[in-house]
């Protein structure tokens, strides 16, 4: 069995079995995360769609990335997580999907629904198999350990690096994912991968980072494009965030944002900070406070 080992364990969380459930049940109840941790029987209605969540070191975006699990949770485990994040190392083709066997992290091993993966390679000619993009990418990585947490480990994932972020490359992304999981009827959530500005000062960061926001909740993703090249928000995951986009927007989804900060409102240096933003993606559904839909349609994913 060919297994992804982990290249960011130690660095960006820890390396540690019981360090790590530890460190994501922080980010759970921090007071910039949800406050408590997820319990309880999750509702099974499965009307998340995607997600947008940060991939930083957990002490600063695991807060704002357990509102996404947490809400997670509640709407029920899919068959397959879809991760598509943005490859920082340029190692590999424009969009790589991983085509080996497992994903493993201190929380053990995840298998690669390897039949979506054929899936995508039939529909849409933009994925290349490759591995070297994923050897090092961190991006994908530092999402499996709350996926974990909260699934626990049977369930499968599709790992997507993506190097060329262009709209088009977005689009066909979006529509190969869709048309893959109607082909196989398997029920999917989508995590796009992203931070959002880097290391301009505090309240530049949040004006930015707001104009950003708003073209994601109202699914426009030429909008995002133009706010991102006008306004330099230096947005690390934008292509994955506009495969969500359009992935919604094909179907009638909406767009929530759960919880936005900044790098300085972790560690108080607001001198340079890195933007975090959680947003979820759902079909008519208006958000409850617990962070689970409370009148929405059945997803046709």
């Amino acid at each position: 069995m060919k297994i992804r080992k982990p290249a960011v364990a130690g660095l960006f969380y820890p390396a540690e079995k019981e360090k790590l459930i530890e460190l994501i049940e922080w980010s759970f109840k921090h007071e910039l995360g949800p406050g408590s941790l997820p319990q309880g029987e999750p509702t099974g209605d499965r009307m998340i769609i995607a997600a947008q969540v940060p991939h930083a070191g957990y002490i600063y975006s695991g807060p704002a990335a357990s509102h996404i699990y947490f809400s997670l949770y509640y709407d029920g485990k899919p068959e397959t997580v879809i991760l598509i994040g943005p490859n920082h190392n340029g190692i590999g083709p424009g969009v790589s999907v991983y085509k080996g066997d497992a994903w493993e992290t201190p929380l053990g091993i995840v298998k690669i629904d390897k039949e979506f993966v054929e899936a995508l390679l039939r529909h849409s000619n933009v994925f290349e198999e490759d591995e070297l993009a994923h050897i090092k990418e961190h991006s994908i990585e530092v999402q499996i350990p709350f996926l974990q947490y909260i699934y626990g480990n049977n369930f499968r994932i599709v790992p997507i690096s993506v190097w060329d972020q262009g709209l088009e490359t977005a689009r066909k992304i979006a529509k190969a994912i869709y048309e893959a999981a109607m082909e196989l009827g398997r029920d999917i959530v989508l995590l796009a991968s992203s931070d959002m500005s880097h290391y301009d000062p505090h309240e530049e960061t949040v004006e930015k980072d707001r104009e950003a926001i708003i073209k994601i909740e109202q699914l426009d993703d030429k909008g995002l494009y133009d706010v991102i090249y006008e306004k330099n928000v230096t947005m690390c995951g934008y292509g994955p965030v506009a495969t969500a986009i359009n992935l919604v927007k094909g179907i009638g989804g909406k767009a929530f944002t759960l919880k936005y900060y900044t790098s300085g409102d972790i560690s108080g240096d607001k001198s340079a900070v890195v933007g975090y933003a959680a947003i979820v993606f759902t079909r008519k559904m208006d958000m409850g406070p617990s962070g689970i839909g409370k009148e929405a349609e059945a997803l046709p994913l």
